[in-house]
């Protein structure tokens, strides 16, 4: 059971998003999408959660069209945390978390313990009180990545679950980033397939088990980070000179440019 494009491409106004494109995200792995501003990384994302039909090919979830799932069942198993959230009203931090409880039929008592379990999980407890208008960029980016993470915070009768993320680091600090990696790695050892892009290279390199590099719509190259990542490829996706070498701590590959 996967979340599977086919030869997927898409046009939107006169232009070639995306040309045919073909990746899986498996359950209990984590596959990171990387490339130049204007590759096709978010349009790849958006195809991939229904934001956008496609011009041609197919997505699949679980086996079954993506087209032919319920809303309120794919959003049982499917969380996604787009690269900008925008909410105006006076909601605390618990209540935005809330609303990924929303598709649920867990009851309110299992709901309000998987709420504070999420904001915990993203160091947010301090902010359930506070409204999300009077937050900082970081702390709304880790208040809507608990509202994703509470959406699938446990398995369903539904299908696999997946977890869909674009740039979910930018706004962080480095301890931050450190925690989301974590949350990654803790979410995909329970089985849940991820999918996040990332435009750092080397958090690309430390968390994901397949590596997809997409330019110009297409995908140049896709693997496990040591057989993908090379001076020539860098060279030729993102016009740079860069040398690959291995992390002292992690041993996964290091871009020095």
């Amino acid at each position: 059971m996967t979340l599977r494009a086919e030869g997927i491409s898409l046009h939107l106004s006169g232009f070639d998003l995306l040309r045919d494109i073909s990746l899986a995200v498996t359950p209990g792995e984590v596959t990171a999408v990387v490339g130049p501003n204007g590759a096709g990384k978010s349009s790849l994302l958006k195809v991939l959660t229904g934001d956008n039909p496609v011009s041609a090919g197919a997505v699949s979830l679980n086996g079954r069209p993506l087209a032919e799932w319920q809303l309120a069942q794919r959003a049982r198993i499917v969380g996604v945390l787009p690269q900008h959230t925008v909410l105006d009203f006076p909601f605390t931090a618990r209540e935005v978390v809330a609303l990924g409880r929303t598709p649920h039929d867990t009851g309110t008592v299992r709901d309000e313990a998987i709420i504070s379990e999420a904001l915990a999980a993203v160091d947010a407890s301090y902010l359930e009180r506070r409204y999300y208008t009077n937050m900082s960029g970081g702390e709304k980016q880790r208040v809507q990545l608990a509202r994703v993470l509470a959406q699938i915070w446990e398995p369903t009768e539904v299908g696999e679950r997946f977890l869909i993320m674009d740039e979910p680091t930018s706004a962080f600090d480095l301890r931050h980033q450190q925690m989301c990696l974590d949350i990654v790695a803790q979410f995909s050892r329970a089985g849940v397939g991820v999918l996040m892009v990332l435009h750092d290279l080397n958090l690309a390199a430390r968390c994901a088990d397949n590596l997809v590099v997409v330019s110009g719509g297409r995908i140049a190259a896709q693997g496990a980070p040591t057989e993908v990542l090379s001076g020539e490829l860098l060279k030729e996706v993102f016009r740079v000179e860069a040398v690959i070498s291995r992390h002292p701590l992690s041993g996964t590959p290091l871009v020095i440019t």
